[in-house]
């Protein structure tokens, strides 16, 4: 039994299955389904479509040197039956596909985390375009000390850099709201 591989999305083709095209120079083109079919007749380049696995390869989402590859490499000869032969076949190719399953994972977790890296130093430089948003204003915080109320923050000013939404200290919380009710209550003064 040979399980061949589409010839736009690389995929497997099992015996029963698919559509084969042959062209007047006697190449043939093996595809898994229709739709390959079609964006064959369409002409559309497999690597611009990004379902398929050139495409996948290209943008680094699938491991390019790989050596399962190779142990499919099609072998048009027929071999001899050796019963020591099929036996490290088989354990070979139980090890190829362990080593294939942790490069894998390995290359998962490398592409975590460099964008982990990157969205890391977008939310740092947000963080430090729009710092101002953070800062507690000194009039406010000179407000609530004449009113009787404790202020418990080492500074005049407090900044926060970091996971703003997960540990939010509850001080900054109350300063907003208030620094959102002055506001409402200066505009309310400006327009009457």
């Amino acid at each position: 039994m040979r399980i061949d591989k589409c010839w736009l999305c690389s995929s497997n083709i099992y015996p029963g299955h698919g559509i084969v095209f042959v062209r007047n120079d006697s190449k043939i083109f093996r595809f898994c389904r229709s739709k390959c079919h079609k964006h064959f007749k369409a002409k559309h380049n497999p690597r611009k479509l990004k379902w398929t696995k050139a495409a996948r390869r290209l943008a680094g989402k699938e491991m390019v040197t790989d050596n399962s590859v190779e142990m499919e490499r099609r072998r048009n000869a027929p071999v001899r039956y050796d019963r020591n032969m099929y036996i490290t076949a088989i354990k070979t190719i139980q090890k190829a596909e362990r080593v294939e399953e942790l490069r894998k994972i390995l290359m998962r977790r490398q592409r975590r985390r460099a964008l982990i890296a990157k969205k890391r130093t977008l939310a740092e430089k947000e963080l430090e375009t729009h710092s101002h948003i953070l800062e507690v204003p000194n009039d406010l915080l000179d407000r609530r000390e004449k009113d009787g109320e404790d202020v418990v923050m080492e500074s005049k000013t407090k900044r926060v850099t970091r996971h703003m939404k997960v540990s939010q200290p509850k001080e900054i919380v109350r300063v907003r709201k208030s620094i959102k009710k002055s506001r409402r209550s200066d505009d309310a003064m400006d327009i009457g």
